[in-house]
């Protein structure tokens, strides 16, 4: 009779929550005239990966630093009408990140209304 063995490997998910900045969006007059505070929320499935990397080193993993980087530029690269657009175009770049089989995004304007705010989320890949 063989022992149970420990997995080995699990389903990784690299999560970033809360992510603040300003934005140029929307079909506003004043939207078009002052960028807005947004927030995203992303999740990156990375797949089955080995519980413990093959070494300690930053080079062989997905960098969650520039994945915060990658976020912030492309929702700010240019001024964008609608946050279906931008969600789209955000899911499609994180999608471009190696070893990333889906994505789930989040994308709120935080001040659009007083008393609520408004958010879309896209989930695209695999899940």
């Amino acid at each position: 009779m063989n022992p149970i063995q420990a997995p080995k490997a699990g389903q990784q998910i690299l999560t970033l929550t809360g992510l603040r900045f300003v934005a140029n969006l929307g079909i506003l007059e004043h939207e078009k005239t002052r960028p807005q505070p947004i927030q995203v929320d992303a999740e990156l499935n990375q797949g089955v990966q080995p519980l413990l990397p093959h070494d300690d080193d930053i080079d062989h993993v997905l960098d969650y630093r520039k994945v915060r980087q990658i976020i912030i530029d492309e929702c700010t690269a240019e001024h964008v009408n609608l946050l279906e657009t931008l969600i789209g175009k955000l899911a499609h770049r994180l999608l471009q990140l190696p070893g990333v089989i889906g994505v789930r995004v989040k994308i709120a304007k935080l001040e659009i209304f007083d008393d609520c705010e408004v958010a879309i989320r896209m989930e695209s890949g695999q899940w």
